[in-house]
């Protein structure tokens, strides 16, 4: 580790995000002490097997994972807290989410693999999920600085890297783990340092529903790059086919249920925008970028005919819906799902259980997770606050799966 890892570490700062021409304050909120449940303090609360969420403390002296049992009506339980083996990361100026992406901690139902980047040591940390225990856990390098991001697709994993000149490494998903593809790795022409500025980062990268590309977010950049892929799992194309994107700050991406759609929303001015993605790796907008009132919308995940977005700058979750015919709109007119909460702040990252039935939300400020039910019309209800959680402050908790 350089020494300038270690001075960026050690700074407490008072953060402010740029997006074009508006500013977004956000203060340092103190560290709170969480009492760390270990793995062999594993209880049972009533949940099923095969309901939990996770999520990743992504704390800067060692990464850790906590696991919550959820209970038929989406009610959480702590049932423990695991280390990766790796260390958290921390972008430069990030302003409520230090790792300045979604998908850091990915759940792969074929495989029952936990996957979790550490940022902080370019690593990757597989665990093999068993109920709501963690076990087998391994730990691989990641190809490259600040890893940040993961996609999966038939038992092959990329990682998305952050820093330095940015990466996207491929990764076999075996039994013992990750296991490095030969020829995958892939550089995506950034020019940052090994921490990057959040700004300047990717964003994202995900696997298109068929497989068949790799899709990648540059936010400052204003791209969507595009892998088109074999199906031996490796890039096709030595660069990226890169693609302007249609609105400001590209960071998430999302698709909708058949497939053919992809979403990514965009942080300038809190839109989204519908593309299909062509098999050369070209982008054609099928809606044009959709506002939706709110302030810094980073984080798109969908659930059935809805999508959720987080607005980090005023901690808020928009819902969206999708017609038969691919048309999105906001599920209500004020562009917000659910009440917002003063015990709810920073709103970043969020997960949505495979039966679609729950929405699950990180607060990095208030370091708690809220659980949401989906109704008829789109609308949220909450039905949990799990707390105690790593706040933001030089860095704080960012990474949440369900299933």
């Amino acid at each position: 580790m350089n020494s300038s890892h270690k001075t960026h570490r050690a700074k407490s700062r008072t953060r402010r995000i740029m997006i074009g021409g508006g500013a977004l304050a956000s203060a340092t909120a103190a560290t709170v002490a969480v009492s760390l449940a270990s793995a062999s303090q594993y209880s049972g609360s009533g949940a099923g097997a095969d309901h939990a969420v996770f999520v990743q403390g992504n704390e800067l002296e060692g990464n850790t994972v906590h696991v919550f049992a959820r209970a038929d009506d989406g009610k959480l339980s702590p049932s423990g807290t695991y280390t990766t083996g790796g260390k958290g990361g921390d972008q430069i100026d990030a302003p409520t989410d230090s790792l300045a992406s979604q998908g850091s901690l990915v759940y792969d139902d074929a495989s029952g693999m936990l996957l979790a980047v550490n940022a902080g040591s370019g690593t990757v940390t597989s665990f093999r999920v068993d109920g709501q225990q963690l076990k087998d856990r391994r730990v691989v390098e990641s190809g490259g600085e600040f890893p940040a991001s993961i996609a999966v697709h038939g038992g092959i994993a990329y990682v998305m890297n952050a820093g330095g000149e940015g990466s996207v490494q491929g990764f076999r998903i075996t039994g013992k783990g990750l296991k490095p593809l030969q020829g995958s790795h892939r550089s995506l022409g950034l020019d940052n340092e090994d921490i990057p500025l959040f700004s300047s980062s990717p964003g994202e990268v995900e696997f298109t529903p068929d497989g068949r590309n790799l899709v990648v977010t540059t936010k400052s950049n204003n791209t969507v790059e595009v892998f088109p892929m074999k199906r031996n799992g490796l890039p096709a194309v030595t660069e990226p086919v890169v693609n302007k994107s249609a609105g400001g700050f590209p960071f998430a991406i999302s698709f909708d249920g058949t497939g053919k759609r992809m979403l990514v929303a965009e942080a300038e001015k809190s839109t989204v925008t519908t593309y299909q993605v062509k098999g050369d790796g070209k982008l054609k907008v099928l809606q044009q970028p959709l506002a939706n009132g709110q302030e810094t919308l980073c984080w798109l995940e969908r659930a059935g005919k809805y999508f959720y977005g987080g607005n980090t700058g005023n901690s808020t979750v928009t819902g969206y819906r999708m017609d038969e015919q691919g048309k999105l709109a906001l599920t209500n007119d004020v562009g917000v799902a659910t009440p917002p909460s003063a015990n709810s702040q920073g709103v970043i990252d969020l997960a949505v259980t495979e039966d679609e039935r729950f929405v699950y939300v990180q607060n990095a400020v208030s370091g708690t997770v809220d659980g949401f039910r989906v109704e008829a019309d789109g609308a949220l209800t909450k039905v949990t606050t799990a707390e105690g959680l790593p706040v933001f402050a030089e860095a704080g908790m960012e990474g949440i799966a369900a299933f």
